[in-house]
């Protein structure tokens, strides 16, 4: 079973029915952390050391997040900035990512049909998130597609505990999986998989 670690990174988690679906419906997982970025450093002073830690033990990491202005909101940047330092996570010596899995978990207030290369956005949020990716690959991590929930100012109730279904039913499949093939990591969203 593989340990999962959620970055979650919310500045108004209270404010955020989604948000709050998503983490209430994982929270009692076995082997499933969580990790709220915005409680434990509301100053942005972060504990780079207990972060690289919390890492090491980690087998999948997830930032959770809201889309803010087509990426992450400021404590996540922060955070990899910060945490992510040449000779632990790349460059010589950077090892100790290597071989562990990092995806996007991430809300928006944009309909899904929005992010595509026909909608008003005009790209993926797969292609939104390439800096992501590229974080992963230099860290020598294997990326895997987003988890999204678009269209949050319009949800109702029951999508939303459809939503929470389906994320919670993601993180046991990826927890217990023995491998993740390579159909799944080119897969546009991890929302696709049927599990």
């Amino acid at each position: 079973m593989k340990k999962v670690l959620i970055l979650l990174a919310h500045p108004k988690y209270e404010h955020s029915v989604v948000t709050q679906t998503l983490v209430n419906a994982v929270s009692n997982l076995e082997n499933v952390e969580i990790r709220d970025l915005y409680e434990l450093y509301p100053d942005f002073n972060i504990d780079v050391q207990t972060e690289q830690e919390t890492l090491i033990m980690a087998d999948i990491i997830i930032w959770q997040h809201p889309v803010y202005w087509y990426s992450a909101p400021p404590l996540l940047k922060q955070w990899i900035d910060l945490v992510l330092e040449f000779g632990w996570a790349y460059g010589p010596g950077g090892v100790f990512l290597k071989g562990k899995y990092i995806l996007n978990a991430v809300s928006s207030g944009g309909a899904k049909d929005a992010y595509s290369k026909e909608g008003k956005h005009g790209f993926t949020i797969k292609e939104f998130f390439l800096p992501f990716y590229q974080t992963a690959k230099l860290c020598n991590m294997t990326y895997l597609p987003p988890f999204q929930v678009n269209g949050t100012h319009k949800i109702i109730n029951e999508e939303l505990k459809s939503v929470g279904e389906t994320y919670r039913r993601l993180l046991i499949f990826l927890r217990d999986s023995t491998s993740i093939s390579e159909e799944i990591i080119s897969m546009d969203s991890l929302n696709q998989l049927s599990i």
